[in-house]
């Protein structure tokens, strides 16, 4: 599996990627795996100030539901419209046109907290 190095994971399996004040989270390559065919994405946070790991939002899979965490505290900017109509791009294109929320980041210390790739995929084994 393909774990970008300029991404920050968290044990959450969700990663982040960084651009200035603002960063664009979602979920790794190995959790959109580990749920299957994702059908649904629903995040109702838009405009809303959440605390690191707070949930942000849902994804659902064909067996299973499951939360979104938040690896940084932030205000949800921006959910990425085009998972509406194809929430399968999770699965295909996690790090790319599968990225679930846009924030603006409150406290930018958090990311000392999250993981490198190397890290992660040693969390992974």
């Amino acid at each position: 599996m393909n774990y970008p190095d300029n991404l920050k994971y968290s044990k959450d399996h969700e990663w982040i990627r960084v651009e200035g004040d603002e960063a664009f989270i979602g979920i790794t390559a190995f959790a959109a795996s580990e749920l299957g065919d994702i059908v649904f994405v629903d995040v109702d946070t838009e405009g809303e100030s959440l605390d690191q790991d707070e949930v942000f939002g849902s994804v659902e899979a064909v067996k299973t539901v499951s939360d979104l965490f938040l690896p940084v505290a932030g205000e949800v900017l921006e959910f990425n419209q085009g998972l509406e109509d194809v929430p399968e791009a999770v699965n295909e294109d996690p790090y790319g046109e599968g990225w679930m929320v846009k924030i603006k980041i409150n406290d930018a210390s958090q990311l000392d907290d999250l993981m490198d790739s190397a890290a992660y995929q040693a969390m992974l084994g």
